[in-house]
């Protein structure tokens, strides 16, 4: 009886010889998993990273607003005037005002 040729002979003739063995493709086979399959795959963890990474730098932002706030109120209840004044253009009877706006250039 002949013996059969397999097809596909060339192409295993070129794989290196470390890649025929079945540990090192069992090994392969569950990295390429965990790289790219896996639910906690590294592409994922690195996403998450990153959104951790902005939230973090929201929180920072939104502190110094907060802050702000803060400082705004505490003006506003120190100097009621002022701040009708100049936010709402608000005058006493008798008073003209006027407003000047800087313009940038």
């Amino acid at each position: 009886m002949a013996k059969r040729k397999n097809p596909l002979q060339p192409f295993l003739d070129q794989v290196p010889k470390p890649l025929k063995n079945r540990y090192v493709l069992v090994l392969i086979a569950f990295f390429a998993w965990m790289v790219f399959i896996d639910k906690h795959d590294i592409l994922t963890q690195i996403r998450l990273q990153r959104t951790v990474n902005k939230m973090h730098q929201d929180k920072e932002l939104y502190k110094a607003k907060i802050e702000e706030a803060k400082q705004d109120r505490l003006d506003l209840e120190v100097n009621k005037e002022k701040f009708a004044r100049e936010q709402y253009y608000m005058k006493k009877r008798g008073e003209d005002v006027f407003i000047i706006e800087e313009t940038e250039e």
